[in-house]
């Protein structure tokens, strides 16, 4: 019996989510693919195209990304910076391909995902800088992609949720890439830890305040201050106008819940439109699940966003 009121649906499923502990990265790292076990085969509808392409990050480490280009499309397509979660210590892109398929597939996006740098062989800003260099890379490329320059977007998951705020927030100060639209989805944001719900939840399945402390330990370890502190956790910056509109989702039982609800206020307070879903009794990383309801309706509520962001 679980102390938390999670989705009828999902509970017959924690006995079978894998226990996620980040405190021994070689240990993780060796299980991931149990990790990996959970997520269904990736299922690519005809008229998608897949293809690697290496890209030159900024300090001339070769970047690793994948592209998705839906074909037969008439005219110019949107673009989709699309970052895998892992807390920044774990994942790539086949982490979260489906995602990326996903994309090009309902919105006739071209959806390029960075294989960045992770913590802690590489703190930040290494796979903020791949990522940031993969729009630029994208921005640069809407010639050959076939995109239209307006219309590139960025977004993920977690970890991926933080690091494409942070993207965004670059490409500001930095004066481009343009980016039309952000897509927040459970992200990791806050390096303080204060919130009441990352206080509250240190025994939730898959993410919970241990596995936060370590990720952000492994994250930070390096020079954070050489490129700037909110770069890192997003929530510190204090300026948040002139940032693309937003779509941010929250799960009830997750720690990271209550720094996306903020971040997502604050995006609002500062003049940039944002819609803010939060899905009761659900958990970080509850989408694994993906035949109950509030998982359909968290993947279909996504989607739409993006096809309309993009349209």
């Amino acid at each position: 019996m679980t102390k938390y009121a999670f989705d009828p649906e999902l509970t017959p499923w924690l006995a079978m989510l894998p226990d996620v502990d980040i405190s021994d990265m070689s240990l993780i790292r060796n299980r991931a693919g149990e990790i990996q076990s959970m997520i269904p085969p990736v299922v690519v509808p005809d008229g998608i195209e897949i293809r690697e392409v290496t890209i030159r990050g900024h300090d001339g480490y070769d970047i690793r990304a994948k592209v998705y280009t839906p074909t037969g499309v008439e005219g110019l397509r949107p673009g989709f910076l699309s970052i895998h979660g892992g807390g920044f210590v774990l994942g790539d892109p086949e982490m979260t391909e489906q995602f990326s398929v996903d994309i090009a597939a309902a919105t006739g996006a071209v959806a390029v995902s960075p294989d960045y740098r992770l913590a802690p062989e590489h703190p930040f800003p290494a796979g903020l800088e791949d990522c940031h260099a993969t729009l630029e890379w994208l921005a640069a490329n809407t010639a050959e992609l076939g995109i239209d320059p307006a219309r590139i977007a960025v977004g993920g998951g977690s970890a991926g949720g933080g690091l494409s705020a942070a993207v965004a927030l670059l490409a500001r100060d930095r004066k481009g890439p343009a980016i039309c639209f952000q897509l927040l989805e459970i992200p990791e944001l806050d390096d303080r830890l204060e919130t009441p719900s990352m206080q509250a939840f240190v025994d939730t399945p898959l993410w919970n305040r241990p596995n936060a402390e370590y990720s952000w330990k492994y994250y930070l370890s390096g020079t954070p201050e050489t490129l700037g502190l909110q770069y890192a956790a997003p929530s510190r910056a204090e300026d948040l106008s002139g940032l693309p509109p937003a779509f941010v989702s929250v799960c009830e039982f997750d720690p990271l819940r209550d720094e996306g609800i903020v971040y997502a206020q604050r995006l609002l307070e500062a003049g940039v439109s944002t819609e803010l879903h939060h899905y009761r009794g659900t958990f970080h990383g509850s989408g694994l699940v993906a035949g109950a309801e509030v998982s359909k309706r968290m993947a279909s509520d996504v989607m739409d966003a993006i096809r309309r962001a993009l349209s």
